[in-house]
């Protein structure tokens, strides 16, 4: 992981050394995963366990603890042991704002490109 003193120097991603923009790719590829976004928005209602997330994503219970340990480590859920089980929460409620922020450009994206196709359709 990435020295916290360096990330409280660079804010932003304007002027990052390149070493930090390693770990601003590193971040962002955790996220290029759909199998990861399902498990990050089934989380939004509450801690859950490995069990409960791979019944609800259809997955086995090896594939979801994969995609678990890499989220837990870009810091994006976090893990606590209860007993017998693991259960895992969002570490960060800020990568709600992120993801619906690309969502909200993404769904301008495809509003625009539709209303560019309807513009060259035949009439009727």
């Amino acid at each position: 992981m990435m020295n916290t003193d360096l990330v409280k120097e660079c804010a932003s991603m304007e002027n990052l050394p390149p070493e930090a923009m390693l770990e601003v790719a590193a971040y962002f590829q955790a996220l290029s995963e759909p199998t990861r976004l399902k498990i990050l928005n089934l989380l939004r209602s509450g801690e859950r366990n490995v069990g409960e997330l791979a019944q609800l994503c259809g997955f086995t219970a090896a594939n979801i603890s994969r995609h678990l340990t890499l989220l837990t480590k870009h810091g994006l859920v976090a893990r606590e042991s209860r007993g017998t089980s693991v259960y895992y929460r969002i570490a960060d409620d800020s990568i709600y704002a992120l993801c619906d922020l690309v969502c909200g450009n993404i769904s301008r994206q495809m509003e625009s490109t539709s209303k560019r196709r309807q513009a060259f359709a035949p009439s009727a």
